[in-house]
């Protein structure tokens, strides 16, 4: 096996190298300075070109060899373990037609794109097929072919894997068709194809816009792996290492894709281009295949119920039950706080009301993209939701929805969000509210959550987006005044959250969740409570000069901060749980109002002093 795997290293590695020199033989188009194959068809010294072109060739040749003798080995030694002998096999059968197609390609003149494409997909199954026999050679000496599940057994996952790879390797042969169509493409732009979410679609058009639209799914689907494989129970590191790897790249390959453009193909973006998208594919396949050697079957979900002495779910008996439960991961409540602060942004925004068909589609694209980060939230808080008693009644803890399918109606309402906002509003708003979803979900939730005392006041930036996106919503930017309404409720966040935590502070410190009560104490709790409130008395005022507020609004910034600290400084002074619980629902009223202040000062425009 040792000889064998060695082997198949070094032909994946030489396939890397054949696939960058040919990245870079198609960035110089160097293929046309040898109109023979397989040798270059001229006595002359070679030029710089011709150099580049031979080399791609020589190394083709090596690859051949070598990947010939890994062929003998599988053969001779492994012709009794499948995925051995397959692999070696398809390997094989990948090289030959990827030579007959390179020859095609040089013998045929002018570059077709589809020719190309073809030439792409059988490079990159070759080295698939490579980077699998690598990784199930490691697998059959690290991990049992047999046996009972294991640490990172997830079968869930090792779909998603295969259908993430699935997508990137279809999102190569999109790239490699968007390549071969050749022409100026310095004036597309980037992230948007002519300045346009959805541009008009003719000719080379056609082709970068799916590129770029297959690019975002295959993201949004990197996204899910990884925090599927952060947050699985018992997670395995290689898992872990190679989906946050391959997320890292997809970011790298993005800022390179974006250099490609900027620079009309300039030879380096190519050949980095292809080069990392190789690396991507490569690591997905290896995902897949350790992945697939982890999982292993899982007992049902209610025997284990059971034999944990707790009841089994509750199960969806109709379809109304099922619209509640998915209604329910969206957590309304929550929602209705952000669209409170959307609307009235929207209105000073506009310095007065703004179209009702504006308002209706931004609060509908805000209500999803807020609702698609809360569903996330449900799937990957599902563990912490389990234990603490006022969370316990949610759909997945109480099995009326299963993970996956929480886990895709959330990244569907994300993904609808931004198209509706995108095509309906502007891209500006439609880009702040998914980074929104992506604060919350990643940031606070997978990150900050369960290490931080501080991850309420970092991870609260979230739920003050959307005074951004009604801002932007009217004016296309994001003014002063909009950060100013940010602030507010950036501030207001903290001692809300805290309020509540001191309620369930047994709880959060049962479900492990380092909240300030359980880390700090209620004593440093409600002093924290007390300087966040009478910050956040204060932040309101900054709005009188930024955005030239009147009596209306400074009376009610002022009578409400008062009251909002004075029942801060009263929790401070004589803890009791009910006063806890009186500011907490005493917040919510203050920033309802407030804000309700900021639209009604907009529309009755009383002057400061009359």
């Amino acid at each position: 096996m040792v000889a064998f795997r060695r082997l198949a290293v070094a032909t994946t590695v030489l396939t890397f190298l054949l696939i960058g020199l040919g990245g870079l033989v198609r960035a110089t188009g160097s293929g046309d300075a040898c109109p023979g194959w397989p040798l270059c068809g001229t006595a002359r010294l070679p030029t710089y070109h011709a150099a580049i072109e031979l080399s791609h060739r020589a190394v083709a040749l090596l690859v051949g060899l070598v990947g010939l003798a890994l062929l003998g080995v599988a053969v001779a030694r492994f012709r009794r373990v499948p995925q051995i002998l397959w692999g070696t096999v398809g390997a094989a059968v990948a090289f030959l037609v990827q030579a007959v197609l390179g020859g095609i390609r040089v013998l045929s003149g002018p570059a077709n794109p589809w020719l190309t494409t073809a030439h792409l997909a059988t490079s990159m199954l070759l080295f698939g097929a490579l980077v699998y026999l690598v990784a199930s050679s490691y697998c059959m000496v690290r991990l049992p072919l047999k046996g009972p599940s294991i640490r990172g057994s997830d079968p869930g996952f090792t779909r998603l894997a295969r259908i993430t790879a699935g997508a990137t390797f279809a999102l190569l042969l999109v790239g490699a068709y968007t390549r071969g169509e050749g022409g100026p493409i310095a004036d597309l732009g980037w992230p948007l194809v002519n300045g346009r979410l959805v541009p008009a679609l003719e000719g080379i058009v056609t082709a970068h816009f799916l590129h770029r639209v297959a690019a975002a799914a295959v993201g949004v689907l990197l996204l899910v792996l990884v925090a599927r494989a952060w947050t699985m129970a018992n997670r395995a590191l290689d898992l872990v290492l190679f989906s946050t790897g391959a997320a890292a790249l997809f970011l790298v390959q993005a800022v390179v894709g974006a250099a490609t453009i900027w620079t009309d193909r300039a030879a380096w973006t190519v050949v980095g281009h292809v080069t990392v998208a190789a690396l991507i594919w490569g690591l997905l396949v290896a995902l897949a295949t350790v992945s697939k050697r982890l999982a292993g079957r899982r007992p049902a979900i209610s025997a284990t119920l059971e034999e944990e002495g707790r009841p089994a779910p509750a199960r969806s008996s109709g379809l109304r039950d099922r619209t509640t439960a998915y209604f329910q991961l969206t957590k309304p409540r929550i929602i209705e706080l952000l669209l409170v602060t959307t609307v009235p942004a929207m209105i000073l925004a506009a310095d007065g009301l703004p179209s009702l068909w504006l308002v209706a589609a931004t609060v509908v694209g805000g209500t999803l993209a807020a609702g698609g980060a809360n569903a996330i939230n449900c799937y990957l808080d599902r563990d912490i939701d389990e234990v603490m008693y006022r969370t316990r009644l949610r759909p997945l803890p109480r099995g009326r929805v299963s993970p996956e399918n929480a886990l895709t109606f959330g990244l569907a309402l994300g993904a609808t969000a931004f198209f509706l906002l995108g095509t309906t509003v502007n891209v500006l708003a439609a880009a702040l509210a998914v980074a929104a979803l992506l604060f919350y979900v990643f940031v606070y939730t997978v990150w900050l959550k369960r290490r931080s005392p501080q991850n309420i006041v970092i991870g609260g930036a979230a739920g003050a987006v959307p005074v951004l996106v009604g801002w932007a919503a009217v004016t296309g930017t994001v003014g002063l005044p909009a950060w100013a309404l940010f602030l507010i409720v950036f501030l207001w966040t903290p001692p809300h959250f805290w309020a509540l935590s001191l309620r369930h502070e047994r709880e959060y410190a049962s479900a492990g969740v380092p909240m300030l009560p359980v880390v700090r104490g209620r004593e440093e709790t409600v002093r924290s409570i007390l300087r966040y409130s009478v910050a956040l008395a204060a932040s309101t005022l900054l709005l009188v000069p930024a955005a030239h507020m009147g009596a209306v609004y400074v009376v009610a910034a002022v009578v409400l901060g008062l009251a909002f600290v004075a029942r801060a400084a009263r929790l401070r002074r004589a803890f009791t749980p009910a006063l806890a619980w009186g500011l907490f629902r005493f917040s919510i009223a203050y920033l309802g109002l407030l804000f309700a202040a900021v639209a009604a000062d907009r529309l009755v425009r009383i002057p400061i002093g009359a």
